[in-house]
């Protein structure tokens, strides 16, 4: 049987809680390491090496150990990508076009634990742009409420404090 070497990308946008004894990018790792196993009689085995990225946002490719990965997928050291969810390893629709270039080029995949997928098919692709559409989406939206939100304080007379709160600031009475 033909061995696929797994290798699992975590990433978690902020740094907060990193320094627990068990934070976010160990258990994503754990549920990949769960999901390799299970897929032991396909032939699955983890790769030993770490892809961690703590700290960074999903909305760009310049990552340190996502580079890491894509050099060892050119380089033929890895099979298959398993990620907890598709947004760890992007939020963005054309990033994951150029990711996915690099897997068809090395005649590699990816996978989602959480997310069922296959990128080795166009149906796969195609079904696997939808949570990637909803993970670009979110932080866009976000965004949105956040500038209205502020232009509408702005015209009632709330304006930011220093602190990052919203202060009142009383309007004269007419």
């Amino acid at each position: 049987m033909k061995k696929t070497r797994c290798a699992i990308y975590t990433r978690k946008s902020s740094e907060d809680g990193l320094a627990q004894e068990f934070n976010s990018l160990h258990a994503q790792r754990e549920s990949c390491i769960a999901y390799i196993a299970s897929q032991k009689h396909e032939g699955w085995v983890l790769s030993p090496e770490p892809y961690d990225d703590g700290g960074f946002s999903g909305g760009s490719l310049d990552r340190a150990a996502l580079q890491r990965l894509l050099d060892d997928v050119r380089a033929g050291r890895v099979d298959q990508i398993v990620v907890y969810k598709i947004d760890r390893l992007t939020r963005s629709l054309a990033d994951f076009a150029k990711i996915v270039d690099v897997l068809d080029a090395a005649g590699a995949s990816l996978v989602s634990v959480t997310q069922s997928f296959n990128t080795a098919t166009s149906m796969g692709r195609l079904t696997l742009n939808m949570p990637l559409s909803f993970a670009q989406f979110e932080p866009e939206v976000t965004a949105e409420r956040v500038r209205d939100r502020i232009a509408a304080s702005k015209r009632k007379g709330l304006w930011m404090g220093a602190a990052s709160r919203w202060v009142t600031i009383p309007m004269a009475a007419h």
